[in-house]
């Protein structure tokens, strides 16, 4: 158990039977009444979104969290299996949990994974990742001072839109949050 005023970014809470990740928070004192905590959820589940909006100081149940880094292996097709750096020891994680992340996971790629009472709750990959474009459309002379995109393919299979003078073979940072986006160039 833990307090509202103790919330932090990341943090699991059990609500209702359900486990909500904390995605944002924020502690609101009023001119007038007393003191409460806006929040904005996650359903670890489902993905669903929520705001919810705690009084100061109320006690909240907290879930145990275990994140571990873990090695992804590779896709047997109809799940994706993980082995844990320390023990070595293998799980098998469902495309659906997976979600997004395939995108961006090439094989041998640490991942964080994260398990509540040994049940996989999400895959956190880091905030960026290094990929390979396997197929973009050339660009043209003179298109490099112009804000426009193009569609790249990824090593991993998965389309992103990148600027028009990024060639097929180059190696690039791609942001791993909110679906995928061009950071940029690998200077290699």
């Amino acid at each position: 158990m833990a307090t509202t005023n103790d919330l932090k970014n990341g943090m699991v809470l059990k609500i209702e039977g359900q486990l909500w990740q904390v995605t944002e928070f924020q502690h609101v004192k009023p001119g007038k009444g007393p003191a409460f905590v806006r929040t904005k959820l996650r359903n670890v589940e489902s993905g669903k979104n929520v705001d919810k909006t705690f009084n100061a100081g109320v006690k909240v149940e907290t879930a145990t969290v275990d994140k571990r880094t873990m090695q992804y292996l590779y896709n047997d097709g109809t799940s994706f299996v993980f082995m844990d750096v320390q023990d070595f020891d293998q799980i098998e994680v469902a495309p659906e949990i997976v979600g997004d992340a395939a995108n961006f996971m090439l094989e041998n790629s640490e991942a964080i994974v994260a398990t509540n009472e040994g049940r996989v709750l999400f895959i956190e990959l880091p905030p960026s990742v290094e990929l390979t474009i396997t197929y973009t459309e050339p660009g043209v002379m003179g298109d490099s001072a112009t804000g426009r995109t193009k569609p790249a393919t990824l090593e991993t299979g998965a389309e992103i839109q990148v600027p028009l003078f990024i060639e097929q073979g180059e190696k690039i940072k791609v942001d791993t949050r909110e679906g995928g986006s061009y950071l940029s160039r690998v200077k290699g």
